[in-house]
């Protein structure tokens, strides 16, 4: 077999000697054709080596690539001979290139021209090669562009090339634009390009409509199921995910690597240890071999579940580590405030020859923070850049005004923000904004606040962190113009609500939630516990909203 890369820089080999191909830099695209039964591939036997590249036409599962960037790889092998028609050919001569440069020359050149579209809309063959030209080209805006200025409906390889493109390049706004043009046109999709719809859809966060498509599957194989969940869980939607995941598994479907990676997620936001320990014991049932991310996700759920003991086991048990497996355990430990176990991490990581990332060094920052180490976070903070070559990000600098600023350091906080790179990154002022309400600067919290909530005016969740700070300090008739501006914007915060698990059975609890059917136990205890609470002297906050 012959791997070649699926962007070719040109299809004009000067010597073809496999499996070493040699590309000119001359053509910045490649051409592929279905069109098997064309004159100018009958005469592929004129070319001085008779071999040409072929394609198999199986088709991929629509989890894996067709054709895409050059970090992925295009299989295929050599024949002797020319082939029947149903091959998907790779042209190595010069002739048929020749032709198709032409082709997407024109495209280019004399593509609002009326009178070359109305060749395309008479041209079924032409369209479809000209769609996958520019696809292959990288010019991607421009075939979704192309496909709606001629109105006609493209086989379904074209559709699934240009739809794998959107999702593999997370430009759903055209992948989008595809489905749309798909409807106008009256295509109707088939089952391989519905799952590659709601793939889309389930990437994008538009739930309603990945589950209009997955309902309408005649048939849901494992990567429609792992799509929905993954989708749920990516929109913090953890509890329907397991739901789909417990269908999954009465359909008699086995779960895979992607399925466990999504539930393990779903189990750490939600708590909820006891589903996560049921997954694990499926995931060791299964013959699947080690893997990173599903490796790391359970990491991450044990260590949110607050079982660190089983967490730390799992890393344990990981044969070939990398820098994702060595992050996991250090972010689990800096969650629980394990100060010391995050940096003994963290140097046993880089011992081991592992080098760092971005989020490692976040969460070494975070533990600095939470632990008062003001040094070591600076040292740190320093070592990204001298050690590393890393450039820190904006999170970076807002672990650091957070570490500075928890120091009650709140001025020296303030000139760094002033000095930083990031001063208009919502996360500095917001942890500038947080230091102030622990140490009380009047003036510095105003100017905080109102950076804060100018940088990003729409999250609802800011209009609390501020209605909290001014009420800290006693500044009702901020409190109330906040409140004011939240009505009158529409701006409206998601009603917070607690969650507990107990033997398999999930209750949810808002303030001031009397639906429970043990709600007057639960406050009579509730009571004796503030009672026991204020004997102790305790005195609790009650200028937050």
């Amino acid at each position: 077999m012959l791997s070649t890369i699926s962007r070719m820089k040109s299809m004009i080999f000067p010597t073809f000697s496999p499996p070493s191909l040699h590309f000119p830099k001359t053509i910045p695209f490649a051409i592929f054709s279905l069109a098997s039964k064309e004159p100018d591939l009958r005469n592929l036997r004129t070319l001085q080596n008779p071999k040409f590249l072929h394609l198999k036409p199986t088709m991929p599962s629509p989890g894996t690539p067709i054709f895409s960037t050059p970090s992925r790889n295009l299989h295929t092998e050599t024949s002797q001979s020319s082939s029947p028609c149903g091959e998907v050919h790779v042209i190595v001569g010069p002739m048929f290139a020749g032709k198709t440069t032409t082709l997407l020359r024109r495209i280019q050149s004399e593509s609002s021209n009326g009178s070359f579209q109305a060749k395309l809309r008479k041209n079924y063959i032409q369209l479809n090669k000209a769609l996958r030209g520019l696809c292959f080209a990288g010019r991607l805006s421009e075939a979704v562009g192309l496909l709606w200025r001629t109105r006609l409906k493209a086989d379904a390889g074209t559709y699934a090339l240009l739809l794998q493109e959107c999702i593999f390049r997370k430009e759903y706004k055209n992948g989008r634009r595809i489905h749309a043009q798909m409807v106008v046109v009256g295509y109707v999709p088939n089952e391989y390009l519905k799952i590659k719809l709601l793939i889309l859809y389930a990437k994008l966060g538009v739930l309603e409509t990945a589950h209009a498509l997955f309902d309408k599957l005649l048939e849901k194989n494992l990567i429609s199921w792992n799509a929905m969940i993954a989708g749920f869980v990516q929109k913090g939607c953890g509890e329907f995910g397991l739901d789909l995941y417990y269908k999954m598994r009465k359909n008699g479907l086995t779960p895979d690597q992607y399925t466990f990676a999504s539930v393990f997620r779903a189990c750490a936001s939600l708590a909820t240890l006891e589903h996560g320990k049921r997954a694990h014991g499926i995931l060791i049932k299964s013959p699947i071999t080690e893997n990173v991310v599903v490796s790391s996700a359970l990491m991450d759920m044990y260590f949110k579940c607050s079982s660190l003991t089983h967490g730390h086991q799992v890393f344990d048990e990981v044969v070939y580590r990398n820098v994702v497996t060595w992050t996991s355990l250090i972010s689990g430990y800096g969650q629980h405030g394990r100060v010391i176990e995050v940096l003994e991490s963290f140097d046993k990581m880089k011992n081991e020859g592992f080098r760092p990332n971005y989020v490692t060094f976040l969460a070494v920052l975070s533990s600095c923070s939470h632990g008062g180490l003001v040094d070591k976070g600076w040292h740190y903070f320093l070592s990204m850049t001298r050690d590393y070559g890393m450039q820190p990000r904006g999170q970076h600098y807002a672990a650091m005004v957070d570490l500075i600023g928890r120091s009650g350091k709140l001025r020296e906080a303030y000139e760094f923000i002033l000095n930083s790179p990031f001063k208009e990154h919502p996360a500095i002022w917001g942890a500038l904004l947080g230091a102030c309400r622990i140490h009380g600067d009047i003036d510095l919290i105003k100017l905080a606040a109102d950076k804060y909530f100018e940088l990003d005016p729409e999250n609802a969740g800011k209009y609390v962190v501020l209605s909290n700070a001014y009420a800290t300090f006693g500044f009702w008739d901020n409190v109330a113009s906040l409140r004011r501006m939240m009505r009158n914007s529409g701006v409206k915060k998601e009603p917070a609500y607690s969650r507990i698990e107990i033997q398999g059975e999930v209750h949810f609890f808002l303030r001031g939630d009397i639906s429970h059917k043990h709600s007057v136990e639960i406050y009579e205890l509730i009571k004796l516990m503030t009672s026991i609470l204020k004997d102790a002297g305790y005195v609790p906050d009650i200028n937050g909203t």
